[in-house]
C-alpha cells in the first residue's frame, strides 16, 4: 500500500494553504476537521450542506489538503481517519488559518441573510 505524503511543518507554503482554502468546498471540510477537536473519518464530512461529495471528489479534496500541510490522514483498516494541523500551522504562520476561516464564516453569514 503506498504511503500518504504529509509535508514537514518547515515545507508548508501560505500559498499552498490559499490554494487549498480557496475552494469553499475544502474550506467547510477543513472548518469541520478542525472544529471537530478530534480525529474524523472521511465519512463524517462527506456531507458539505445539503449536498453530498461523491467519493472521488472527496478523496481529491483531502489529498490537496492534506499535501498543503493542513491535515494529517491515518489509515485503519480500510477507514481514512483525518487531524486537523492547525495548531502547528498557527504556530508557523500566526493569525493565516484563523483569517482565512473568519472571512469564510462572515461569507456564510451573510449568504444565509440574503433573502
Amino acid at each position: 500500500m503506498r504511503s500518504l505524503f504529509h509535508p514537514a511543518l518547515e515545507d508548508v507554503r501560505p500559498e499552498a494553504i490559499l490554494h487549498a482554502l480557496s475552494d469553499p468546498t475544502r474550506a467547510a471540510i477543513f472548518a469541520r476537521i478542525s472544529g471537530a477537536g478530534c480525529v474524523e473519518a472521511c465519512t463524517a464530512v462527506s456531507a458539505v450542506g445539503d449536498r453530498v461529495i461523491p467519493k472521488s471528489s472527496l478523496s481529491s479534496h483531502f489529498k490537496v489538503l492534506r499535501e498543503a500541510g493542513l491535515i494529517r490522514c491515518e489509515r485503519h483498516g480500510v477507514e481514512m481517519r483525518n487531524h486537523s494541523r492547525c495548531a502547528e500551522v498557527e504556530a508557523r504562520y500566526p493569525g493565516l488559518l484563523s483569517a482565512i476561516m473568519s472571512a469564510y464564516a462572515r461569507t456564510d453569514a451573510s449568504a444565509m441573510a440574503t433573502p
